[in-house]
């Protein structure tokens, strides 16, 4: 009886050990796997000039009547127009968008005789204010975008008119950001293999097969900017001269 409880004993020690050497073993096993490859990251980047220019600005009128006010609209529409073809755009160059309409209201103060301290207020129409946006648009158009460029900041000459125009700040942006992106990719793509090959050439290593491969996030940002990385990506639109990147991580096999 003594002989079969320690033959039981000794049987499931030896299974718990066969266990703990296959766990153990496992472990390593993975172990040596994840220590077995190298994760490096590349870098592309490309300084590039912008081929697209957009600008606009707006102007507005007001008059108590509604009609009066489209009319006035239109008045000052014909001014604007002959202003940019006397700067030596074509009225195809420009184009103007809807009128819009908005009925203004001023605040008028209620005094009460009764009690100087319960003042109130109330809305008094005040008319409509017309107004509208004029756009100027190029595209791989050198010659058009300096044009825009230069008659941007002359508008305050429309004063003289008796027109405030109001300028937003001009837009820049790349026509071919597919093809520009794609070729940063197989830039970083490159660097990061040189970099792994590299490592791994200094310990006397050899770099295998392409395990894994992540593309970070990309970015635009004006040439010579401090800006940092933003996590959903940079898109600069207020510089012509810009600056591109990416980076790509890639994970190799060690032999």
């Amino acid at each position: 009886m003594e002989i079969t409880e320690r033959m039981k004993s000794s049987a499931i020690i030896g299974i718990a050990v066969i266990i703990t050497a296959f766990v153990l073993g496992t472990a390593f096993k993975k172990r040596n796997e994840n220590l077995d490859s190298i994760s490096v990251i590349g870098l592309g980047t490309k300084d590039f000039v912008s081929d697209e220019i957009l600008w606009s600005g707006s102007f507005t009128t007001k008059s108590y009547d509604i009609k009066e006010a489209y009319n006035k609209m239109i008045a000052d529409q014909k001014i604007v127009t002959n202003f940019f073809l006397g700067k030596g755009f074509k009225s195809s160059e420009f184009s103007f968008g809807a009128v819009q309409f908005n009925k203004k209201f001023r605040e008028v103060r209620i005094e009460n005789s009764e009690n100087q301290y319960n003042t109130k207020y109330e809305q008094v129409f005040d008319g409509y204010e017309a107004s509208q946006t004029i756009t100027f648009s190029a595209k791989k158009n050198p010659d058009l975008m300096k044009r825009i460029e230069a008659v941007s900041g002359k508008t305050s000459e429309l004063i003289n008119s008796g027109i405030e125009l109001s300028s937003n700040s001009i837009q820049y942006t790349y026509s071919d950001l597919a093809s520009l992106k794609q070729s940063l990719i197989e830039k970083a793509t490159k660097d990061a293999y040189e970099r792994a090959e590299k490592i791994v050439k200094t310990a006397d290593g050899d770099l295998g097969k392409l395990k894994t491969a992540s593309m970070g996030v990309f970015q635009i940002t004006g040439q010579g900017s401090t800006e940092e990385d933003s996590y959903g990506g940079n898109n600069d639109t207020f510089s012509k001269n810009k600056t591109a990147r990416i980076t790509v991580r890639l994970e190799y096999e060690l032999e």
